[in-house]
């Protein structure tokens, strides 16, 4: 199943890559950072492709990371220890999971994400990695984690948002419609369901019309403003304090709630407003 995890198909002058693992809405396992960079190194590899489309498959562009894997499942794993926990392990892993999905962002072509129902949790990391996002207008995207259990280790709400829009996201963990996210300027466009695949291709096949060192050029200039502002040590930063959140006590009371009752209901609780910590 693993070699299923994520899709990837040409079209003229343009990659489709897919999210595919639709039963659980598209879940973060393992290996999906790994098959996701893969694919993407796949496109820049192809002389004939111009653009990628970056999507889910089934229900959903992206439900975050698997909490059936990560939460839910007693004992340690890859993103939980036994305590005392090593900080640097931690930051090894989650690392390495940044750079995968910044390769949408480091990506010579440039990078459509076409996001329906959910972009939730580390599924809007891999979505705001993209150079452009197109939403429907009712599906969600937002970082619920920033309550308890996680920080976005790819730090791309604050670069998209500048410092108070993203506070007003980070500081809730709440979730926003594609409409709402189009206008507070998170994605580009939030379109009904039915106009998304056209909304999507439009800019596509707008976009695979320039020459591709044209694309790259522009990119990498815009890119580099990022790097100018402190990209990477902000996401050092996040990418630690991920690790924090998820050893902290309420990071513990999270996965040990997940375990007796079910990830969805830890969620539901931690997600519901009432006071935590």
């Amino acid at each position: 199943m693993t070699d299923e995890i994520v899709l990837y198909e040409t079209e003229e002058r343009i990659a489709r890559i897919t999210l595919n693992r639709p039963e659980t809405l598209n879940a973060i396992h393992p290996d999906t950072p790994r098959k996701l960079r893969e694919a993407v190194e796949r496109a820049n590899a192809d002389d004939s492709v111009h653009v990628i489309i970056l999507q889910g498959a089934g229900d959903g562009f992206c439900s975050g990371y698997d909490l059936k894997i990560f939460a839910e499942t007693s004992g340690a794993n890859s993103v939980i220890q036994e305590m005392p926990w090593d900080p640097m392990i931690d930051y090894k892993l989650m690392m390495g999971y940044t750079q995968d999905f910044m390769s949408i962002f480091r990506s010579y072509k440039p990078v459509i994400a076409k996001v329906h129902k959910y972009a939730v949790a580390g599924g809007s990391d891999i979505a705001l990695c993209a150079d452009l996002v197109v939403m429907e207008d009712t599906a969600k995207i937002g970082y619920p984690p920033a309550r308890v259990w996680g920080c976005p280790t790819t730090a791309m709400w604050v670069y998209r948002l500048g410092p108070e829009k993203a506070k007003r996201m980070l500081l809730t963990g709440d979730l926003i419609s594609g409409t709402e996210a189009k206008d507070m300027g998170l994605v580009v466009d939030a379109v009904p369901s039915e106009k998304l695949e056209e909304r999507v291709m439009e800019l596509a096949k707008r976009i695979g019309s320039v020459p591709k060192n044209q694309l790259m050029m522009q990119k990498l200039m815009i890119n580099q403003a990022f790097d100018n502002m402190g990209l990477a040590s902000t996401q050092m930063t996040a990418t630690i304090f991920d690790g924090i959140t998820r050893h902290s006590p309420e990071g513990m009371w999270f996965k040990h709630r997940a375990e007796e009752a079910g990830f969805h209901q830890a969620v539901h609780e931690r997600d519901s407003g009432q006071n935590l910590g």
